[in-house]
């Protein structure tokens, strides 16, 4: 099945820049951009990643240029980002996907793990905005996509500390869209549900609706060409989700005193290796 496009009246420039692209959701969806005809500058901290992921697209319609990155550095994002225009051209389309997962137990609370998360799924978001809007409020053009998650409409059990950063730029992108849109800039928050990816495959307890990257990819291409604001899926785990906003708190902890038991033990409080999870 061919990979809904975006097609070049949409977009001022058919070069995108897609972050946390060494695996997952960012890997699917640069191979899915690079398809059809994109050059697509792919940045993640893991430089041999890129390096394969750039062979693999090699004959594609596209290309797929490999800009190595820590998202937690603003400088180097920063200079990244120059350095990807100076080389390609003016980038057209910023989806902006790297993250982390760390599941918390809150009867061992610690301030490391919240620290970290915010750190990466929060601020690394916010440093890659930075040059991104400047640029993209000078020319009145341009598209961007945040990376959140349907953990973020809701506190679940062992993700306060993830649910938390991606609720934070849930809300960033609401305050956010009106603002840009006056100018030209079109913003869309995506909010994935369970995706498989190196790091759900560890995940020990049952996963509902559970997809793959290639159709969350397809799926976040098919919502930009759309001009959606939010970008959520699956569709049936992303009403549920919507539903536990406007349940009252008594039959929300309800539920989720029940699912909890049904989640893994939680312990040490070692970080999660750092990947492109939504």
């Amino acid at each position: 099945m061919a990979e809904p496009a975006l097609s070049s009246t949409e977009s001022t420039s058919r070069l995108a820049w897609v972050t946390g692209a060494s695996r997952g959701i960012g890997y699917a969806v640069a191979r899915a951009l690079a398809a059809d005809g994109w050059v697509v500058a792919v940045s993640a901290r893991n430089a041999a990643d890129l390096e394969t992921l750039a062979r693999e697209c090699g004959e594609l319609k596209g290309e797929v240029r490999p800009y190595p990155l820590d998202i937690t550095d603003a400088f180097a994002v920063s200079r990244t980002f120059a350095a990807i225009e100076a080389d390609l051209g003016n980038v057209g389309l910023a989806i902006l996907n790297a993250g982390t997962h760390e599941p918390v137990d809150g009867r061992s609370f610690a301030i490391a793990p919240f620290r970290r998360l915010m750190e990466v799924n929060y601020m690394g978001a916010v440093n890659c905005l930075a040059p991104v809007v400047e640029h993209f409020v000078a020319r009145g053009t341009g598209r961007i996509a945040v990376v959140a998650s349907l953990a973020g409409y809701r506190g679940l059990p062992t993700a306060s500390a993830y649910g938390a950063s991606k609720a934070a730029l849930i809300n960033m992108c609401e305050a956010l869209h009106p603002e840009l849109d006056a100018v030209g800039v079109i913003l869309s928050v995506v909010t994935p549900g369970f995706v498989r990816t190196q790091l759900t495959d560890k995940n020990s307890f049952p996963m509902p609706f559970l997809i793959n990257a290639d159709t969350a990819a397809r799926r976040i291409v098919r919502g930009l060409k759309d001009d959606r604001f939010e970008i959520t899926f699956p569709r049936r785990f992303a009403f549920l989700m919507k539903l536990f906003r406007v349940l009252p708190y008594r039959i929300f902890f309800a539920f989720t005193r029940r699912i909890r038991p049904m989640l893994p033990k939680i312990g040490g409080g070692t970080p999660t290796s750092r990947s492109n999870l939504s």
